[in-house]
């Protein structure tokens, strides 16, 4: 996949814009409520919320570094790698989703959580968007950042962008479904 880059960092800031505008609805339900889980093997809204503060935890500082430290000048056409690419459309929310089994350290099943979960998500999309805006000046080609899986690993600083924003948009869908059932 080949896009001008400034093109995948505007629909990025705008897909993140929607994510805040979506997490921001669930603050209307009761802690009760957003713990409700449909059986004892899904997540609850807030342990979807919770599975991304997890990933967003590692990816924002890993990103975050990865910018201030690149050598690599800003580039028009940003152009996905293989792996990142395939990561990326992996986690894009869409009808008939796979389950995948979440790594134990990211998996929030069980916990009983509260609202300051959603406020954590909020702050982390906050600062998405204010990476994104540098990002800017970095290749977004040339500059890497290593998965949570394997620091031997490295994907493009787009493709990665792109995998942590699409992960927060599925498990926001995830979220939302249960809410259907409140």
């Amino acid at each position: 996949m080949k896009i001008a880059a400034e093109k995948l960092i505007t629909d990025l800031i705008e897909s993140t814009r929607e994510n805040i505008n979506q997490v921001e609805k669930f603050k209307e339900y009761s802690d009760e409520a957003l713990n409700y889980k449909e059986d004892a093997s899904s997540w609850s809204v807030l342990e979807c919320i919770e599975h991304l503060n997890l990933y967003g935890d590692y990816y924002l500082p890993e990103m975050e570094k990865n910018i201030v430290d690149s050598k690599h000048k800003a580039n028009t056409i940003f152009k996905s790698g293989i792996l990142g690419n395939y990561f990326a459309n992996q986690m894009l929310p869409k009808e008939g989703m796979k389950k995948m089994q979440a790594p134990k350290d990211k998996n929030p099943m069980g916990s009983q959580l509260e609202k300051s979960v959603i406020d954590r998500f909020e702050k982390q999309q906050h600062k998405t968007l204010e990476l994104l805006d540098k990002a800017r000046h970095v290749s977004l080609t040339k500059t890497k950042t290593a998965i949570s899986i394997s620091k031997l690993i490295k994907l493009r600083l787009g493709d990665t962008f792109r995998f942590v924003i699409y992960h927060n948009q599925r498990h926001l869908a995830q979220a939302e479904k249960v809410t259907a059932n409140l």
